[in-house]
């Protein structure tokens, strides 16, 4: 404990941040340290599994040893360990649970297994101390898209996710064919700004009816062929425009069906969490739609939106103070659901 506080150590490598932190009681961040690799991936268009995992082995014990220093303490004052176990990488995630587990063992502390997904969701309790579970959550990033019915700290139901494309991985394929790079989340945001969103409408895929379902996969290929159609007519193409029209088509569908998912529970919060939540234009139209019906909205700021290990360290205390705990068998589970 620290100053007569729960104090979890928590590891965080899914993908390509390597991030450790100490949290007190779950809600107070003593410290949050990020190694991010953004800069080398970039040159790829994406993160490439196997050098991520190489930057995650040599990161990891210096980001530990950071995020310990900045708090003050020792392992002698961390009461429980909480890491992420999946979904990810799995060569980056082993990384992860590797670290988590040797100091576990060497200083006789309780593992905690994390589901990379509800660390997101957690991120709000560290960024809105008052808020407290059952409410709407919709998790948007670069792997996952989600609307989440959380019923309590540990437990939540899965009403819909994406059947190909997850949002954020459909931005950076679209920011790929539109030449602006990686990661083509802020780079879509910034520049659609400055364009017309009606000027190159792109069609909204809405699927069955009463479906929280998402499928993006189809306007990737709907912008694709519409640069490829106005080159073939030595047409300019207004990059600014494109961005604009694709961002509009996904978030009217992603917006819609978040806050329909909320009225028909009568459910009056709605959280917003992953990495796209960051999105200006998210938080706008998301904004909007919510206060039409009196539905308070929820989000973390940009720092908690983006992997970081505080939110494992929350999701991590709250099944510590439960007695839930893992074995040093635990094993990475890339495909780990939601719920699980």
């Amino acid at each position: 404990m620290i100053n007569g506080r729960t104090a979890i150590l928590a590891i965080e490598s899914s993908c390509d941040e390597t991030a450790a932190a100490v949290m007190l009681d779950g809600r107070e961040t003593a410290s949050s340290a990020i190694s991010t690799q953004i800069e080398i991936h970039k040159m790829y268009g994406g993160v490439v599994p196997e050098i991520a995992s190489r930057h995650h082995l040599d990161n990891v014990n210096p980001v530990v040893d950071q995020a310990l220093r900045e708090a003050g303490a020792s392992m002698d004052d961390i009461d429980a360990i909480g890491v992420t176990y999946g979904p990810g990488l799995v060569g980056a995630l082993l990384i992860g649970l590797a670290t988590a587990k040797a100091y576990a063992l060497a200083a006789g502390k309780p593992l905690i297994g994390v589901n990379h997904i509800h660390g997101h969701i957690c991120a709000n309790f560290i960024a809105h101390p008052d808020l407290e579970p059952p409410f709407m959550a919709l998790v948007i990033s670069g792997g996952h898209t989600n609307i989440v019915d959380v019923t309590d700290y540990r437990s939540c139901r899965v009403l819909g996710g994406t059947r190909d494309d997850a949002a954020g991985e459909a931005y950076d394929k679209v920011a790929r064919v539109l030449g602006l790079g990686y990661p083509g989340g802020p780079l879509i945001d910034e520049i659609a700004k400055k364009g017309n969103p009606e000027a190159v409408p792109f069609k909204r895929v809405w699927l069955e009816k009463g479906s929280y379902d998402f499928s993006f996969s189809g306007i990737k290929t709907g912008v694709l062929n519409y640069i490829n159609k106005e080159k073939q007519a030595g047409r300019e193409v207004n990059i600014a425009d494109v961005a604009a029209g694709f961002q509009e088509a996904v978030l009217e569908v992603v917006v819609t069906k978040a806050v329909e998912a909320a009225r028909e529970r009568n459910e009056k919060r709605i959280v917003m969490a992953g990495g796209v939540a960051a999105n200006s234009r998210l938080r706008e139209m998301m904004t909007a739609e919510a206060d039409k019906y009196g539905i308070r909205l929820y989000f973390p700021p940009p720092a908690l939106c983006t992997d970081n290990a505080a939110m494992i360290g929350c999701a991590a205390y709250y099944r510590y103070i439960e007695g839930e705990r893992d074995g040093l068998d635990l094993d990475a589970v890339p495909n780990l659901e939601l719920g699980e």
